[in-house]
Parts: structure tokens; sequence; C-alpha cells
């Protein structure tokens, strides 16, 4: 009873095949945007992108923008580099500026103390004193000696001109015997450290004498004459004066 309903079950499937209607591909119906589509003719006027002329000229532009930027970073660089080199020099050569201008007065009172006894009695004082003031005078110079070696010079501009970038006038000495703005004392010294001034020297001036003499300019040549060692003017003005100008650079 059992095989017998097997074959029936197996007979009646091979039917269900057996009546089965066949699809012919060509009959599937397609999906439209996935089947590829003819784009069809080119049309000349269409754009199909930059040509070799017009990349070869969009690659100059880019270059010449790199090369410009390249150049203003490298000015950049040199101006940063010499800045730092100048920062780093004035540092070290200025560092001790304050400290020199506070031993500045210390030189002052030992320069007092010279000037305070005179000459004559110098020589007539006893070995104890001559004595301390040698030492006073050798502690004045070893103290000089020190500044200089830290690029501290000293300005005593009696005779000179007067300079108020180095000078400070104190008061005017009447002397019409003498050119007018001539430092004629030195109340107190001047000091410079490099290229600064650490402390004006305090002055007289004269004043009544003579204007110093201005120095003489130097006579420039008149428009119309032209350089007798320069061809390319005399050309020029053998030509009517018109004088080509090249625009290339």
């Amino acid at each position: 009873m059992e095989a017998g309903i097997f074959v029936f079950t197996k007979l009646h499937k091979n039917a269900m095949t057996d009546n089965k209607p066949e699809t012919d591909p060509a009959d599937m119906p397609t999906d439209p945007q996935a089947a590829p589509q003819d784009p069809g003719p080119m049309d000349p006027g269409m754009e199909t992108g930059p040509g070799p002329e017009d990349r070869m000229t969009q690659l100059e532009s880019d270059n010449a923008e790199l090369k410009d930027r390249v150049l203003r970073l490298m000015a950049d660089m040199e101006n940063l580099r010499r800045r730092t080199a100048r920062e780093v020099k004035d540092a070290s050569q200025y560092a001790i500026a304050g400290f020199a201008r506070d031993m500045l007065g210390v030189g002052d009172n030992l320069r007092r103390a010279l000037d305070a006894l005179p000459e004559d009695a110098a020589k007539d004082a006893d070995d104890t004193v001559k004595t301390l003031l040698e030492g006073v005078a050798m502690t004045e110079r070893e103290m000089q000696n020190a500044l200089g070696k830290h690029g501290i010079k000293k300005i005593d501009p009696e005779g000179e001109k007067f300079d108020p970038n180095f000078h400070q006038a104190m008061f005017e000495v009447p002397n019409p015997e003498i050119v007018s703005g001539t430092v004629v004392q030195v109340v107190q010294s001047g000091y410079v450290i490099g290229e600064r001034v650490l402390r004006p020297a305090m002055v007289g001036v004269a004043k009544g004498g003579p204007k110093a003499p201005r120095p003489e300019a130097e006579a420039s040549p008149a428009p119309d004459q032209t350089r007798a060692d320069d061809p390319a003017a005399q050309d020029d003005a053998a030509a009517g004066g018109h004088t080509s100008v090249d625009k290339t650079a």
C-alpha cells in the first residue's frame, strides 16, 4: 500500500513538470536602468574636457604660484634668521646695561675722590696719603679697563661739536672767540655701550662765537648736461633727447 502511494506521488510531480510552460529569454522583461543605452552619435560642439594647451597653461599658472609662495617663504625665513641673530646679539651685548649704569656712579665717586685733593697738596702729602691716592687711581683705571672689555666706552667731548645724541647741555658759556656750539667744559663724562648711549655727557657749550662752517654740497650736473662718459646719454641727446624705455623687465 505504501509503495503504491510513493509511485503515484512521483508520477504526479513528473506530470506537473512536463505541463509547465517554457519561458523564452527574449520574452523576459528587462530593467531599463540596468540595460546599457546607446549614447548615439557625439555632438561635435559638445565639450570633451580641457585640451593640452589649457592643461599646460594651468600647470604654468600653478607653477608660478608655487614659486611665488616658496620665494616669499624663503624671504620670511631669512628675515626671521636675521632678526633672531640681531636679538641674540643685542641680548648678549646689552644684558649688562643696567649693571654697568649703576657702576658708573662708583667710577664717578673714585674720580671725585682724586679731584678733591689739589695737586700741590698731593705733592706735599706724606707717604700714607700718596699711597692712598695711588690706590684710588689704580682702582679707577682697573674699573675703566673692565668696562672697556664689555664694550663700554667713555665719552669725553671737550673741544668737539655739540651732539644732542651723545651730549646733554647743562649751561652756555659766552665766548666770541670759540665757534658757537662747541663743547668747552665737561661736567660729567658720558658712556656708550655698543651703539647705544648708556649715559649722555653733561657739558657746557660755547655761545656768541662765529657759526660753524657748513660742508659744501656736492655740485650736481644740470638737467640738460650730458655726461661725457655715458655713450647712451650722448646717443639719446643726438637723437633729439628721446630715450627708449625697455619694458621687458
